[in-house]
């Protein structure tokens, strides 16, 4: 979703991809270059990184290394002479039970302790995370989640971080920042089925799906996750929620952050059409 971002913003992107067979896809998104490699391999992050002026990094979600990994990328581009770095970390980096907040901390540490400038962005879940069960959710009139009916969370559209993201690579007015990103809204899972049932038009219950013994890792997950990661995720989930405040992505955006009623519509669109 960056990439497009950028594109539309005039942004020359050299996309770093893994798997060479995507290399069309990420182009038709806006991508003009495309460098080839692995995020552990140190050769193909320095071929990638070369001549690159800003960078935007994110990691897989519950990389087993994340934090060194993350680190190496830092110091690589450091000795490639890139001028900016922009991560998208997580909100509340600060909760050391969860393994993958935790290990944005050195990652973030590293960037702060570099000669780059840097930007710092903290998201909170992803509305497009909802989309994943959505087929489910209309065939069975149920959302479910493995924490607590009663757990709040924020939510952000990830296209509005993408919109942040591009502003932070092209503009200098973020520059040495951390920003919470957020839309409106503090729901509970009662809260999100009753937005749904509004859009959709008929009753959809709020429901706690039992937890796994071994969670499977939402998409996009390398299988070398590390052991109860995810099972912690779930855990603090159940007992505290995940919630921050929507005021600093409505600032730097100029305009209200998309909505979670608004998503659910694009979806509802989308499955009419098909």
């Amino acid at each position: 979703m960056v990439v497009p971002a950028l594109a539309r913003r005039d942004g020359l992107v050299r996309a770093f991809i893994k798997d060479a067979e995507l290399e069309g896809a990420v182009r038709a998104k806006g991508a003009a270059e495309i460098a080839v490699g692995d995020l552990r391999d140190q050769t193909s992050v320095d071929v990638a990184l070369k001549g690159v002026d800003a960078v935007f990094y994110i990691a897989p979600a519950f990389l087993s290394d994340e934090a060194a990994v993350g680190e190496n990328f830092v110091r690589s581009a450091t000795r490639a002479g890139v001028r900016r770095f922009v991560f998208s970390s997580v909100i509340h980096p600060v909760l050391t039970e969860l393994e993958n907040h935790q290990a944005k901390i050195p990652v973030e540490e590293a960037l702060i302790n570099s000669n780059m400038e840097f930007v710092l962005l903290h998201p909170a879940m992803f509305f497009q995370n909802y989309a994943q069960g959505w087929q489910d959710v209309l065939q069975n009139g149920v959302l479910s989640e493995p924490w607590s009916i009663a757990s709040r969370f924020s939510r952000v559209d990830y296209r509005d971080v993408a919109d942040v993201a591009a502003i932070a690579l092209l503009e200098n007015r973020l520059n040495f920042g951390t920003y919470e990103l957020c839309a409106d809204g503090w729901h509970d899972r009662t809260d999100v089925a009753r937005i749904v049932s509004d859009v959709v038009g008929r009753d959809i219950k709020a429901a706690k799906t039992r937890a796994p013994a071994s969670p499977q890792p939402p998409n996009g997950t390398r299988a070398d996750s590390p052991p109860g990661g995810i099972s912690k995720m779930i855990h603090w989930y159940d007992s505290h929620g995940l919630v921050g405040n929507s005021l600093t992505l409505r600032a730097i955006l100029g305009r209200e952050p998309r909505t979670l009623r608004s998503f659910f519509m694009e979806l509802s669109a989308a499955e009419k059409r098909s």
